[in-house]
């Protein structure tokens, strides 16, 4: 069975490698980290991966939340919402997005693996 492939959107590098080190132990394929929206959009574009974990608030011009509903509205991927950041403008925003699950950080491996195969699982009966 071919492993999922997720690409990692997260600027605090530490945190990035973090996600990255836990999902190859959970067997799962990391297709690539981005740091910013922009950048997330251009690598999504490029590695196709199966999901995609997006930290909401990022360096830059665009926001997580923008940079999913961009994804997702050209690619169709399934975007998971990581985020240390619990206010009611962010999750009413997050809310009217195409997103798949809301993770709070700190969580715990077992928490990410269960919300992956929940999104993979609800993407596959969308389709």
């Amino acid at each position: 069975m071919a492993k999922t492939k997720i690409m990692v959107v997260e600027d605090e590098w530490i945190i990035a490698n973090d996600i990255k080190d836990s999902l190859i132990e959970m067997k799962y394929m990391v297709t690539s980290i981005a740091t910013s929206g922009e950048e997330a959009i251009r690598k999504a574009e490029e590695d196709r991966p199966d999901l995609i974990l997006m930290d909401i608030v990022l360096k830059g011009e665009m926001d997580g939340i923008d940079a999913a509903k961009n994804i997702y509205d050209k690619l169709g991927i399934p975007i998971i919402y990581l985020t240390a950041y619990v206010n009611e403008y962010l999750v009413e925003k997050a809310k009217n997005s195409e997103h798949f699950g809301y993770l709070l950080k700190p969580f715990k491996d077992k928490e990410l693996d269960i919300a992956i195969n929940m999104a993979i699982h609800k993407a596959k009966k969308e389709k």
